[in-house]
Parts: structure tokens; C-alpha cells; sequence
């Protein structure tokens, strides 16, 4: 009976370790991809829903002007974190026939300087800053320094 609750009690504890939280966000087809935001300067601004994950300082949705592009996107999300990976930054825009990835070279962009690499985003992009090799090193280890952890903590128990 000991051994039924200890193991239990390990179970629940490493489902506890490896339980991640999930979001899912399901668009309504009846929405607008824009939004009126009024007159600024007797002039009209319409906003757009655009999506940024990954290595940002503050990742999610964010309603911008139309003419928003993806540094300014970049810059309101608190800018990439020290594990992003700005060589490979994807957009996955939808389109007609499903999706579209571009891919784009920020690093080269801070270099050169040269505009027309950055894009301007659309209505429903999300931008996707992904993590370096090494951020996903850490994150592996990270996972099995807890496995280790749990089982020698079973271990422990088990000699009991």
C-alpha cells in the first residue's frame, strides 16, 4: 500500500515537471481583420491583429496601425530576448490558399541597414522569433535534470 501511494505521489509530482500550459485561440470567420481606430490629424488609421511567439520580451497578440512593420512589431513586443535566433525569423501569413512562410534575416538587416527587408505586416501574420541552439540545449538539460531528479527521488522511496 506504501508503494501504491509513494509511486502515485512520483507520477503526480513528474506530470507536475513536464505539464506545460496550452492556449487555444480559434478565430471567428464573421471578424473584421480590421479594426477603426477614428481620426488622428483628420486622418483615418485602421488596426490589424498580428500574432508574435517565441523569443520576445512580451509574446502575443497585438492590434497595430495597417502600415506596421516587422521591427515596429518587434519593438512593442520588448524586442527579441538574448536567445533569439534573428537570422531566422519566420511570418506565416494567411493567404487564400493557405499559408505562406517568409522568412526574414533581421541580423543582416541590423548590418546593412538596408529597409527594404523589413517587411510591413498584414492582417493575421504571426511573426515567430525562434531560440538559438543553445536555448534549446538548455531547454533539453533543463528537462532531464528533472528526470533525474524524479527518479532519484523513486529511488529513494523504493529503498524504504
Amino acid at each position: 500500500m506504501k508503494k501504491v501511494i509513494l509511486l502515485m505521489l512520483l507520477m503526480i509530482i513528474s506530470l507536475g515537471l513536464t505539464a506545460q500550459n496550452q492556449t487555444t485561440f480559434m478565430p471567428t470567420n464573421n471578424a473584421s481583420a480590421y479594426t477603426y481606430e477614428g481620426s488622428q490629424s483628420s486622418a483615418s488609421k485602421l488596426k490589424i491583429n498580428t500574432y508574435i511567439w517565441g523569443q520576445v520580451s512580451n509574446p502575443g497578440l497585438y492590434i497595430v496601425p495597417d502600415d506596421t512593420d516587422l521591427l515596429t512589431l518587434l519593438s512593442l513586443a520588448g524586442g527579441p530576448s538574448e536567445d533569439a535566433k534573428l537570422t531566422k525569423i519566420r511570418i506565416v501569413r494567411p493567404t487564400e490558399n493557405g499559408e505562406r512562410v517568409i522568412w526574414i534575416n533581421m541580423k543582416k538587416y541590423l548590418e546593412t541597414g538596408d529597409e527594404k527587408m523589413i517587411p510591413i505586416l498584414q492582417p493575421g501574420d504571426t511573426v515567430i522569433v525562434s531560440g538559438t541552439i543553445f536555448y534549446a540545449f538548455s531547454r533539453v538539460t533543463d528537462f532531464l535534470s528533472k528526470a533525474a531528479i524524479a527518479l532519484t527521488v523513486y529511488g529513494l522511496i523504493a529503498r524504504l
